[in-house]
Protein backbone atom coordinates (compact mmCIF):
# COMPACT_ATOMS: atom_id res chain seq x y z
CA UNK A 1 0.00 0.00 0.00
CA UNK A 2 1.20 3.36 -1.08
CA UNK A 3 1.44 6.69 1.39
CA UNK A 4 -0.64 8.20 -0.58
CA UNK A 5 -3.30 5.30 0.03
CA UNK A 6 -3.12 5.27 3.48
CA UNK A 7 -3.40 8.87 3.69
CA UNK A 8 -7.02 8.06 2.00
CA UNK A 9 -7.73 11.64 0.94
CA UNK A 10 -10.13 10.07 -1.65
CA UNK A 11 -12.27 10.19 1.84
CA UNK A 12 -12.46 14.22 1.72
CA UNK A 13 -16.02 15.59 1.12
CA UNK A 14 -17.18 18.50 0.30
CA UNK A 15 -17.61 21.35 3.53
CA UNK A 16 -17.99 23.86 0.68
CA UNK A 17 -20.89 24.67 -2.33
CA UNK A 18 -19.73 27.09 -4.99
CA UNK A 19 -21.83 29.20 -6.91
CA UNK A 20 -21.50 29.96 -11.26
CA UNK A 21 -20.92 34.01 -9.91
CA UNK A 22 -18.37 32.93 -6.89
CA UNK A 23 -16.42 30.48 -9.28
CA UNK A 24 -16.20 33.66 -11.91
CA UNK A 25 -14.91 35.48 -9.25
CA UNK A 26 -12.33 33.19 -7.68
CA UNK A 27 -11.15 32.20 -11.23
CA UNK A 28 -10.91 36.32 -11.85
CA UNK A 29 -8.27 36.22 -8.59
CA UNK A 30 -6.35 33.65 -9.09
CA UNK A 31 -4.88 35.12 -12.72
CA UNK A 32 -4.61 38.28 -11.14
CA UNK A 33 -2.21 37.10 -8.82
CA UNK A 34 -1.17 33.88 -10.66
CA UNK A 35 2.80 35.54 -11.29
CA UNK A 36 3.48 35.51 -7.49
CA UNK A 37 2.95 31.51 -7.07
CA UNK A 38 6.04 30.65 -9.49
CA UNK A 39 8.13 33.12 -7.44
CA UNK A 40 6.94 31.79 -3.79
CA UNK A 41 7.66 28.58 -4.96
CA UNK A 42 11.34 29.49 -6.49
CA UNK A 43 12.14 31.23 -3.15
CA UNK A 44 10.11 29.23 -0.39
CA UNK A 45 10.41 25.83 -2.02
CA UNK A 46 7.57 23.61 -2.53
CA UNK A 47 7.51 22.51 0.97
CA UNK A 48 5.70 25.94 1.53
CA UNK A 49 3.43 26.51 -1.04
CA UNK A 50 1.88 22.53 -0.23
CA UNK A 51 1.38 23.53 3.03
CA UNK A 52 -0.85 26.52 1.91
CA UNK A 53 -2.68 24.27 -0.58
CA UNK A 54 -3.39 21.45 1.46
CA UNK A 55 -4.97 24.00 4.31
CA UNK A 56 -7.51 25.60 1.95
CA UNK A 57 -8.26 22.36 0.50
CA UNK A 58 -9.07 20.65 4.23
CA UNK A 59 -11.41 23.87 4.61
CA UNK A 60 -13.24 23.43 1.05
CA UNK A 61 -12.94 19.79 1.44
CA UNK A 62 -12.18 18.97 -2.33
CA UNK A 63 -11.44 15.12 -2.63
CA UNK A 64 -9.43 15.48 -6.13
CA UNK A 65 -7.51 18.56 -4.98
CA UNK A 66 -6.60 16.12 -2.05
CA UNK A 67 -5.38 13.23 -3.63
CA UNK A 68 -3.48 15.48 -6.21
CA UNK A 69 -1.66 17.39 -3.42
CA UNK A 70 -0.97 15.07 -1.19
CA UNK A 71 1.14 13.47 -3.70
CA UNK A 72 2.94 16.77 -4.58
CA UNK A 73 3.45 17.97 -1.00
CA UNK A 74 5.17 13.51 -0.25
CA UNK A 75 7.52 14.35 -3.36
CA UNK A 76 7.92 17.50 -1.79
CA UNK A 77 9.33 16.02 1.53
CA UNK A 78 6.63 16.58 3.70
CA UNK A 79 6.08 13.42 6.17
CA UNK A 80 2.50 11.04 5.74
CA UNK A 81 2.41 12.27 9.38
CA UNK A 82 2.02 16.26 8.45
CA UNK A 83 -0.32 15.77 4.94
CA UNK A 84 -2.66 13.89 7.28
CA UNK A 85 -2.65 16.68 10.38
CA UNK A 86 -2.96 19.69 7.69
CA UNK A 87 -5.96 17.31 5.76
CA UNK A 88 -7.60 17.12 9.47
CA UNK A 89 -7.05 21.23 10.21
CA UNK A 90 -4.44 20.75 12.37
CA UNK A 91 -0.93 22.17 11.80
CA UNK A 92 0.88 21.18 14.65
CA UNK A 93 3.83 19.55 12.90
CA UNK A 94 4.43 22.38 10.09
CA UNK A 95 7.12 24.96 11.04
CA UNK A 96 6.67 27.57 13.22
CA UNK A 97 7.70 30.62 10.85
CA UNK A 98 4.42 29.14 8.03
CA UNK A 99 1.88 29.09 10.84
CA UNK A 100 0.99 32.43 10.03
CA UNK A 101 0.34 32.01 6.19
CA UNK A 102 -1.31 28.68 6.99
CA UNK A 103 -3.86 30.17 9.17
CA UNK A 104 -4.48 32.93 6.49
CA UNK A 105 -4.82 30.27 4.22
CA UNK A 106 -7.58 28.85 6.83
CA UNK A 107 -9.37 32.34 7.09
CA UNK A 108 -9.76 33.28 3.41
CA UNK A 109 -11.17 30.09 2.12
CA UNK A 110 -13.36 29.81 5.31
CA UNK A 111 -14.52 33.52 4.48
CA UNK A 112 -14.62 31.80 1.02
CA UNK A 113 -12.49 34.55 -0.45
CA UNK A 114 -13.51 37.81 1.35
CA UNK A 115 -10.88 38.00 4.48
CA UNK A 116 -11.16 40.66 6.69
CA UNK A 117 -8.90 43.48 6.31
CA UNK A 118 -7.03 43.16 9.50
CA UNK A 119 -5.95 39.20 8.18
CA UNK A 120 -4.21 40.80 5.01
CA UNK A 121 -2.38 43.78 6.76
CA UNK A 122 -1.18 41.28 9.46
CA UNK A 123 -0.06 39.09 6.96
CA UNK A 124 2.06 41.62 5.62
CA UNK A 125 3.14 42.93 8.40
CA UNK A 126 5.19 39.37 9.32
CA UNK A 127 6.04 38.35 5.65
CA UNK A 128 6.37 41.99 3.92
CA UNK A 129 4.20 42.56 0.66
CA UNK A 130 6.34 40.88 -1.60
CA UNK A 131 6.00 37.25 0.40
CA UNK A 132 2.08 38.03 1.17
CA UNK A 133 1.63 38.46 -2.32
CA UNK A 134 3.01 34.55 -3.08
CA UNK A 135 0.69 32.92 -0.22
CA UNK A 136 -2.17 35.16 -0.95
CA UNK A 137 -1.47 33.07 -5.37
CA UNK A 138 -1.12 30.16 -3.88
CA UNK A 139 -4.18 30.65 -1.87
CA UNK A 140 -6.14 31.61 -4.80
CA UNK A 141 -4.93 29.13 -7.20
CA UNK A 142 -5.96 26.17 -4.80
CA UNK A 143 -9.50 28.21 -4.40
CA UNK A 144 -9.99 27.63 -7.87
CA UNK A 145 -8.86 24.50 -8.17
CA UNK A 146 -11.20 23.49 -4.91
CA UNK A 147 -14.01 25.60 -6.88
CA UNK A 148 -14.06 23.51 -9.82
CA UNK A 149 -12.54 20.20 -8.40
CA UNK A 150 -15.91 19.87 -5.74
CA UNK A 151 -18.50 19.01 -8.24
CA UNK A 152 -16.40 16.78 -10.32
CA UNK A 153 -15.18 15.19 -7.23
CA UNK A 154 -18.98 14.55 -6.00
CA UNK A 155 -19.68 13.59 -9.44
CA UNK A 156 -17.08 10.84 -10.46
CA UNK A 157 -18.36 9.43 -6.93
CA UNK A 158 -21.87 9.56 -7.69
CA UNK A 159 -21.26 7.63 -10.66
CA UNK A 160 -18.97 4.97 -8.50
CA UNK A 161 -21.99 4.70 -6.65
CA UNK A 162 -20.89 6.74 -3.68
CA UNK A 163 -22.60 9.98 -3.74
CA UNK A 164 -21.47 12.78 -1.80
CA UNK A 165 -24.07 14.14 1.58
CA UNK A 166 -25.11 17.55 0.50
CA UNK A 167 -24.40 17.50 -2.94
CA UNK A 168 -26.73 16.64 -5.96
CA UNK A 169 -26.67 15.63 -9.66
CA UNK A 170 -28.03 18.53 -10.73
CA UNK A 171 -25.48 20.67 -8.74
CA UNK A 172 -22.74 19.03 -9.93
CA UNK A 173 -23.64 18.75 -13.73
CA UNK A 174 -25.23 22.33 -14.01
CA UNK A 175 -22.16 23.81 -12.02
CA UNK A 176 -19.46 21.96 -14.35
CA UNK A 177 -21.22 23.19 -17.32
CA UNK A 178 -22.06 26.84 -16.15
CA UNK A 179 -18.14 26.66 -15.32
CA UNK A 180 -17.69 26.27 -18.88
CA UNK A 181 -18.97 29.41 -19.69
CA UNK A 182 -18.15 31.26 -16.69
CA UNK A 183 -14.48 30.36 -16.70
CA UNK A 184 -13.27 31.59 -20.25
CA UNK A 185 -14.73 34.94 -19.64
CA UNK A 186 -12.82 35.08 -15.83
CA UNK A 187 -9.88 34.53 -17.57
CA UNK A 188 -10.52 36.59 -20.27
CA UNK A 189 -11.51 39.35 -18.07
CA UNK A 190 -8.86 38.53 -15.35
CA UNK A 191 -6.10 38.99 -18.77
CA UNK A 192 -7.46 42.45 -19.57
CA UNK A 193 -7.21 43.38 -16.29
CA UNK A 194 -3.09 43.04 -15.43
CA UNK A 195 -3.34 44.04 -19.13
CA UNK A 196 -5.02 47.32 -18.26
CA UNK A 197 -2.85 47.79 -14.72
CA UNK A 198 0.68 47.01 -16.53
CA UNK A 199 -0.04 49.77 -18.93
CA UNK A 200 -0.98 52.18 -16.62
CA UNK A 201 2.38 50.98 -14.72
CA UNK A 202 4.51 51.86 -17.95
CA UNK A 203 2.93 55.48 -18.44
Amino acid sequence: MSRTEQLDPWAVRAKKHYSIREIYSITRDAVGTARHVARLRRERGEQYTERIMLAVTEVNGCALCAYGHTRFALEAGLSPAEVRDLLGGVATNSPDDELPAIAFAQHYAETRGHPEPHAWDHLVQIYGEREALGVLGAVRMIMWGNALGIPLSSLLDRLRGRPHPGSSLGYETGTLAGSSLAVPLALAHAALSVSQRDSSRGR
